[in-house]
């Protein structure tokens, strides 16, 4: 299991305080909703600007245009067929051959549409589900793991 050190450490090139963070996912599908959980615990905890963008990231592609953030980073469950819990962080070209089923709109193609228009460094931080069953909490594992991100983003982007 990774702490939240070597998290941070891994999410160090990010530090720059013009960064959005960005989750995504369906609070109503278990797991799937790890994005948005995330975003409920460091909204107004940390520096960096917050959108809980739920299963519509499209809606918020004109928002983070207008910010034209350094850094855009975006929180969901992504099945890379690790142990449940397991945190990656992705470039978008590494999701091509990845489902987000729970999306409208494909991770390249949102970026593509942001990136056109805003020189911004997106990444995508996964956290592998482990069950995505409608009406289902927050599983153990990915409940750790969502802790784990928010302690290292809390200090990644401290309040000042």
């Amino acid at each position: 299991m990774t702490t939240s050190d070597e998290l941070l450490s891994q999410l160090s090139e990010f530090k720059d305080p013009n960064t959005i963070i960005l989750g995504i996912g369906n609070t109503l599908k278990g797991d799937d909703g790890v994005g948005p959980f995330i975003c409920q615990q460091i909204s107004g905890q940390i520096c960096a600007e917050v959108i809980d963008a739920f299963t519509v990231p499209e809606n918020y592609i004109g928002v983070i245009i207008k910010k034209a953030p350094d850094n855009l980073l975006v929180i969901d469950a992504i099945d890379f067929e690790a142990k449940p819990g397991t945190i990656k962080i992705f470039a978008p070209d590494a999701l091509d051959t990845i489902s987000l089923s729970t999306h409208c709109i494909s991770p390249r193609l949102f970026v593509d549409m942001i990136c056109q228009d805003v020189n911004t460094k997106v990444s995508f931080i996964g956290i592998q589900p482990s069950d995505i069953g409608m009406g289902k909490p927050l599983s153990d594992d990915v409940n750790k793991a969502a802790n784990l991100l928010v302690s290292a983003l809390t200090k990644l982007y401290p309040l000042s």
